[in-house]
């Protein structure tokens, strides 16, 4: 069993529908990913993590109360990636020799929501995260992964948004940064 299996097969045992639901959607966004890659030999990165990132950005909704999507966790599903990112920092200890490994899932899992959430954004519209952690995408790994997971949701998860819908669904948040959508759909698309 690989990593990710182990860890998602860990957090997500006892509750099989979100196993799936988990399982489905992160391996969409992965190959939405590796596509990415494929199609642009010039970008160098780390190709194991942007996958391994891709199937866990996502660990934390276990945590997260939103019974439409069978999680039946406490907090507010904003929270999602903060939240796996402690899952990933806490398998950390449990991996030292890839400790360095999971931070870098860990910053992929935190940094994913929308195009990133400013300390600014986090602040004006009162969300229940830190304001002194880094959440928006800045390695080319997480950029990557934040890019494809856009294309996907875990309410339709079969269905593929185009680059001009999921533009329109970043344009319904106020504080979205379209133009680091439109960066990465010149880089990326």
């Amino acid at each position: 069993m690989d990593m990710t299996d182990r860890i998602i097969a860990k957090y997500y045992g006892d509750n099989p529908e979100l196993k799936e639901l988990l399982i489905l959607h992160s391996s969409c966004v992965a190959r939405r990913a590796m596509m990415v890659l494929d199609s642009h030999p010039e970008i160098v990165c780390d190709r194991s993590l942007v996958y391994d990132g891709a199937m866990l950005h996502d660990i934390g909704i276990v945590m997260t109360d939103a019974p439409g999507i069978h999680c039946h966790g406490s907090h507010p599903y904003i929270c999602h990636g903060i939240l796996g990112a402690g899952i990933l920092l806490a398998e950390a200890e449990l991996d030292v020799e890839r400790r360095d490994y999971y931070g870098a899932l860990a910053r992929i899992a935190s940094r994913h929501t929308g195009t990133g959430l400013s300390p600014a954004a986090i602040k004006r519209q009162n969300l229940p995260l830190p304001l002194d952690v880094e959440l928006c995408p800045r390695s080319i790994e997480e950029q990557i992964v934040c890019y494809a997971d856009k294309f996907y949701s875990k309410s339709h998860p079969e269905r593929e948004k185009s680059p001009e819908q999921v533009r329109r669904m970043l344009q319904k948040f106020p504080d979205a940064d379209i133009d680091t959508w439109d960066r990465w759909q010149a880089m990326f698309g």
